[in-house]
C-alpha cells in the first residue's frame, strides 16, 4: 500500500544522508522525497538515489519551509500521509509503519512521536528537562499538553486536511504544528518512538540560546497572522 510518502528536510547532511536514505529504500515501500533547503556542502550529491524524489530550495528558507515543501509534493503525488523524518539519523525506521497504521485504522488524523513515552539513545539529562520544560511553553500557547513537544518524528493525514499548511519557515514550525491540530480540530494521539542521539547529531543541535529565539520567531508569528 504506496499511500504514504516520507518527507526529510535536509541541510549539509553530506555525512549521514546516504546511510539515512538507503535503510529507508531496503525497509520501507513508501515514497521518499527529499527537500534540500540549499546545502552548502555535498548533501544533494549524496542524496541523488534512484527511487528518491530530490527537491532543491534555491536559497536556504528553514526546515519549516522544507517541510511544508515537502508536504505539497506529496499531495501532487496523491498521497494521503506523510510521514516526517529528520536527516541526521535520530529517527529509527521501525517507528514508521505503527504511526501510519494508526491513522489508517481511522484513530487519529495526526501521530505525534514522544521519546519520552519510547526511549532515547545517548541524550543528555540538561536536554532532557529542557525538553521537558518546552510542554509548558506549548501548552501556554495552544492549550494541548503532550509529553514531547518537540519531536520531529510524526505522521500526518494531509489529504482529509487540506489548510493543514505551516507557515513558519525556520524551526518555530514544531509549535506552529501543535497550534495546527488545534485550529483544525484534529484528532492527535502521541505514540513512542526512539531517538538516537550521536556525537554528530549532538553538534548539530539547537543550542539553549538558539531555542531562546526559536521562541520569540513563533510567538512574532502568531502577531502578525
Amino acid at each position: 500500500m504506496n499511500d504514504a510518502a516520507i518527507v526529510i528536510p535536509m541541510y549539509n547532511e553530506e555525512a549521514v544522508i546516504e546511510n539515512v536514505l538507503e535503510e529507508l529504500l531496503q525497509k520501507v515501500p513508501y515514497d521518499i522525497i527529499v527537500v534540500d533547503d540549499c546545502s552548502t556542502d555535498n548533501s544533494y550529491q549524496k542524496a541523488c538515489k534512484k527511487g528518491v524524489y530530490l527537491i532543491r530550495h534555491i536559497v536556504n528558507l528553514g526546515q519549516g519551509a522544507a517541510i511544508q515543501t515537502g508536504i505539497e509534493y506529496a499531495r501532487r503525488l496523491g498521497k494521503k500521509y506523510v510521514v516526517t523524518f529528520d536527516s541526521d539519523g535520530q529517527h529509527s525506521v521501525e517507528d514508521i509503519e505503527p504511526f501510519l497504521e494508526k491513522l489508517r485504522n481511522d484513530e487519529a488524523d495526526i501521530v505525534l512521536g514522544s521519546r519520552f513515552l519510547g526511549k532515547t539513545e545517548n541524550m543528555s539529562t540538561f536536554k532532557k528537562y529542557f525538553l521537558k520544560l518546552s510542554r509548558y511553553f506549548t501548552y501556554m500557547t495552544t492549550g494541548i499538553m503532550l509529553s514531547d513537544s518537540h519531536n520531529g518524528f510524526r505522521a500526518i493525514n494531509i489529504k482529509d486536511f487540506p489548510n493543514f499548511e505551516i507557515k513558519q519557515n525556520r524551526m518555530a514550525h514544531a509549535s506552529e504544528i501543535i497550534d495546527l491540530i488545534r485550529k483544525n480540530s484534529m484528532r492527535y494521539v502521541e505514540m513512542p518512538c526512539t531517538i538516537k542521539y550521536t556525537d554528530y547529531s549532538k553538534q548539530k543541535g539547537q543550542s539553549t540560546l538558539n531555542a531562546i529565539n526559536i521562541v520569540f520567531e513563533y510567538l512574532t508569528g502568531r502577531l502578525i497572522k
